[in-house]
């Protein structure tokens, strides 16, 4: 695994090719869109935290951010 690859795996959980093909094969994705598996993933941490599960929230927090900047990036002119 190369270092860009470790890198992600501590801040995902996950490469990001893996996040972004877990994302996109997502029918949550599919039928709703990315700010509905946003909102998903922030409901998760929520409940991370509330059990005590620090690090998987962090990590469920960056997945959410990875897809917020990756899919609903304004369109630049």
């Amino acid at each position: 695994m190369s270092e860009q690859d470790q890198r992600q795996v501590k801040m995902f959980g996950c490469t990001s090719a893996e996040l972004k093909e877990s994302v996109e094969a997502s029918p949550t994705f599919k039928f709703d869109g990315a700010a509905m598996i946003v909102a998903s993933m922030l409901s998760d941490a929520q409940e991370e935290l509330g059990h005590g599960y620090v690090e998987e929230a962090r990590q469920t927090l960056n997945r959410a951010k990875f897809v917020l900047f990756e899919y609903l990036k304004p369109a630049r002119s």
